[in-house]
């Protein structure tokens, strides 16, 4: 027995077709049960996708995977971009190119911690002694720091390996060996090496300033993690003697330090540079001219509080005005009053929320007639932190700064330059990015006042007189790297020195998450830590992710290998929008308890999914449609029973044959449609468009199935070896073309008659057909007749076995002469028995049945 006959012969009996199912999407084969467990397991032992790192730089593709956040469940949205990506992985691969596809999870942060607290109900008080029998009981505690991290690290373990599953599940052609963790020791030397070395260059620093301050949280974070919230206030009118000043915060003014009125307003032309006083805290202030103060909000004058937002920083900084600080790290007004302010005005308010405080002041300077009119109500957008739940407030702190461009116009534009020889998919998304540069005010805010995360490795001495010396820290080599200060010691230092006269304080923070995630490309390739690896496949070639983070992951790691390498750290970011609700809101968690992608996995199946995800193009939010993904399981099905038959017809022993024996004007028009399938499939991959490509492989397929199988299936069956060859080319090409979409199934349909796998055979290309000479408007004005010859049957309601014995074809001769070269294929498809061509009666193509 031959290879082809022996493959042949694997083939599934037709006999085990579909089988009834009760309560399922729809009644599908049972050839599609048990594909995913059956493929991933096979994957993974054969080493399918594993990186062959011996292959030159040339011939690599690295992708820049984005590490998604381990902090619940994975969603509809992570199902959806993910798959993008491994479409795009499995193209390159068929390509010939040695794929780095690895994966990393994101286990630091806020959103870990979050979830660890609620899960454990724990809260972490470093205070507190490490206690190593310590269990969670169910019920709220405090922890040790360390308690708090192992078990963030305990429960993120978990998470991953769900995530894993999933992930597996889906059919991500990942190679597993090169996992990274953000947390994980790798990490965590990229991130302190990268911080020492912008230090070193002065591109780090520290400074005491101004800061956003989320309260629910307790600690600052930065510009690229705001967001604006609508939410309902109140404009209030306070008489600061003969001046009129609108606020939305008057709980602020004690913290007022002047009045700003624009330079060229000349209602207040000739009070700039006098002074005022405040109402109720009698204190006075200067009023100054500011182009950023808006001549037509309110009453043209504002008061400039330390601090309300980030215009009143920007004034603060540019009329180098004082500092009243009232506002705590905690979200309520401090014991003490500032510098300056009435004591007695200020007794009612230490300890107050910043909205108790509102409400006392409201009601104080009504009742000294400070208060012009009521309130007016309003509704306006409120800065929060994207995670937080209450507005962000803006306090004193020292913290650590990445300069970005915020302040160094010169950097800002090299940044800018770099964002014009990056590769955007869609070209639009490069507008977000620069708009977002252009808008920067400030550096990028990198320490965190956390616990789950990279510590800063920086220490400072003490004085003899126990004084802390900031401008001077300690840092470590980088040959200790990682390094946790609050537990190790400085060089030249012991561990008894530690906060005394003369020893060392430790930095307490750790760095922001996106200061880790920003260096995805240097850890996953090995920065530093295996130069083989990082010469291969850095810089990388994709970077895909979503567009609303462009500001902080794109823009950041790109910040990152701009003042490290001084190079892009990718060649094309491919951005993918959002998976919408019916209501056109962004879904991404779970509803009802339930998650939607577990839900989807388990009905319809990872192929099914993947389908429905490959309908959406780069850049463009897609509605969740349920109905797209059972689309996609019919189209799975048909694949492998089309299939099933056509290897019935005995084709899987003609694939020998070759385009040489493709000899039938039909057949070679198959193959000639098929040859432009090719190249519009190839060429819209190329581009990142993986729904184009997509669209014109099932165009192809359903021609496939219900026209050229129909028309040529009685000559099949003969022997005919040109519909044999043609039947077994078209489906070799139509499976590898549907691979990067429907890995399972077509790796089934592949394991029945070919050796292999489908997703290391080479991608389809035209040159395959052997440069075939044919028309491919013969198939479709021979299906069309087909169809009508269809038609007709079902309109008189007889079986599609029912013989005609006279059908008349009418239509231009053209298309004629095309019926014509196909007429045994077309009189044995609808059973005919005499059929006619009329020239010039029509000018399309009808078909009439006598019965």
């Amino acid at each position: 027995m031959t290879d082809p006959e022996r493959a042949a012969h694997r083939i599934p009996s037709d006999r085990s077709g579909p089988r009834a199912s009760r309560g399922g999407p729809d009644q599908s084969s049972p050839a599609l049960d048990g594909l995913e467990e059956k493929w991933s397991r096979r994957w993974q032992d054969d080493g399918t996708y594993a990186f062959d790192r011996t292959r030159s730089r040339a011939s690599v593709y690295a992708i820049d995977t984005p590490p998604p956040t381990v902090s619940g469940e994975l969603h509809m949205g992570h199902l959806f971009s993910y798959t993008h990506t491994d479409i795009v992985a499995r193209f390159q691969r068929m390509r010939g190119r040695a794929v780095f596809y690895p994966m990393g999870w994101d286990d630091n942060g806020l959103p870990t911690e979050r979830r660890v607290q609620n899960h454990f109900k724990i809260r972490c008080d470093p205070s507190l002694p490490y206690d190593p029998a310590f269990q969670p009981t169910g019920e709220w505690v405090r922890v040790s720091r360390r308690n708090f991290i192992e078990l963030c690290e305990r429960l993120t373990a978990e998470d991953e390996k769900a995530y894993e599953q999933m992930w597996r599940r889906l059919g991500l052609s990942v190679d597993w060996n090169y996992r990274y963790t953000t947390i994980g020791h790798d990490a965590r030397v990229a991130s302190q090496r990268a911080f020492l070395r912008n230090l070193a260059r002065g591109e780090m620093y520290l400074a005491e300033a101004p800061t956003l301050w989320d309260v629910t949280y307790s600690t600052a974070v930065a510009q690229a993690e705001l967001e604006d919230r609508e939410r309902p206030g109140a404009m209030h009118r306070l008489r600061f003697g003969e001046i009129l000043v609108d606020t939305t915060r008057p709980e602020l003014l004690p913290a007022c330090v002047a009045l700003v009125c624009h330079p060229d307003d000349p209602r207040y032309a000739g009070l700039v540079g006098k002074t005022v006083r405040t109402p109720l805290f009698d204190v006075e202030v200067t009023v100054h001219a500011h182009p950023l103060a808006a001549p037509d909000k309110g009453t043209g004058i504002a008061m400039v509080c330390t601090f309300g937002d980030v215009t009143d920083v920007t004034w603060w900084r540019d009329l180098k005005l004082p500092t009243r600080t009232v506002v705590g790290r905690d979200g309520r007004l401090l014991p003490e009053p500032p510098p300056g302010v009435d004591a007695s005005a200020y007794a009612e308010l230490p300890g107050r929320t910043v909205s108790q405080a509102r409400r006392r002041i409201v009601e104080l300077l009504a009742e000294r007639g400070d208060l012009v009119g009521e309130p007016v109500p309003i509704t306006h957008p409120v800065k929060f932190y994207e995670k937080g739940d209450l507005p962000l407030e803006i306090v004193t702190s020292r913290q650590w700064y990445l300069g970005n461009g915020g302040r160094d116009l010169e950097l800002r534009e090299k940044l800018l330059e770099r964002g014009r020889e990056l590769r955007w998919v869609p070209e639009h998304m490069r507008h977000r990015y620069e708009h977002w540069v252009a808008g920067l005010t400030g550096d990028w805010l990198i320490s965190r006042q956390r616990f789950f995360g990279v510590p800063i490795p920086v220490w400072y001495p003490v004085g003899a007189d126990g004084s802390v010396d900031y401008a001077h820290p300690l840092t470590p080599p980088e040959h200790r790297l990682p390094v946790d200060p609050a537990s190790e010691a400085p060089d030249g230092y012991a561990e008894w020195q530690r906060g005394e006269p003369g020893g060392f304080v430790a930095d307490p923070d750790v760095m922001d998450t996106w200061a880790t995630s920003s260096l995805t490309p240097q850890i996953a390739s090995g920065w530093e830590r295996d130069p083989d690896l990082f010469n291969r496949v850095y810089p990388m070639h994709l970077r895909p992710q979503a567009h609303e983070i462009i500001r902080t992951w794109l823009f950041s790691t790109l910040v990152r290998s701009h003042l490290e390498a001084g190079v892009l750290p990718w060649q094309t970011a491919v951005v993918s929008g959002w998976i919408l609700d019916p209501d056109r809101k962004k879904m991404s968690k779970s509803k009802g308890g339930a998650n939607p992608a577990v839900e989807m996995l388990e009905r319809y199946g990872a192929d099914a999914v993947r389908y429905w995800a490959a309908t959406g193009r780069p850049g463009t939010d897609l509605t969740f449609d349920e109905g797209q993904i059972r689309v996609g399981r019919r189209l799975a099905t048909k694949l492998l029973n089309a299939s099933r038959f056509v290897l019935g017809l005995g084709a899987a022993a003609a694939i020998r044959a070759g385009v040489e024996a493709v000899t039938e004007p039909l057949d070679r028009s198959l193959l000639a449609t098929l040859a432009a399938t090719v190249e519009a499939a190839t060429a819209a991959l190329d581009g990142y468009d993986h729904t184009g490509a997509l669209a014109a492989a099932e165009r192809f397929f359903w021609t496939f199935c219900d026209d050229y199988i129909e028309l040529v299936k009685d000559r099949a069956y003969a022997g005919s070896t040109s519909a044999r060859a043609a039947l077994a080319l078209a489906l070799s090409i139509q499976l590898r073309l549907f691979a990067p979409v429907l890995p399972y199934v077509t790796e089934e349909v592949w394991s029945w008659w070919r050796y292999g796998s489908v997703h290391q055979a080479p991608w389809p290309s035209a040159r395959e057909l052997g440069g075939v000479i044919g028309d491919s408007a013969l198939l479709t004005v021979t299906g069309e007749a087909l169809h009508q010859v269809r038609r007709a049957k079902t309109d008189r309601q007889v079986s599609m076995k029912t013989p005609v014995p006279l059908a008349e074809v009418l239509g231009p001769a053209e298309q004629l002469d095309l019926v014509a070269l196909a007429e045994t294929d077309l009189r044995a498809a609808g059973g005919i028995g005499r059929l006619d061509l009329l020239p010039g009666r029509t000018d399309a193509l009808v078909v009439a049945c006598a019965f």
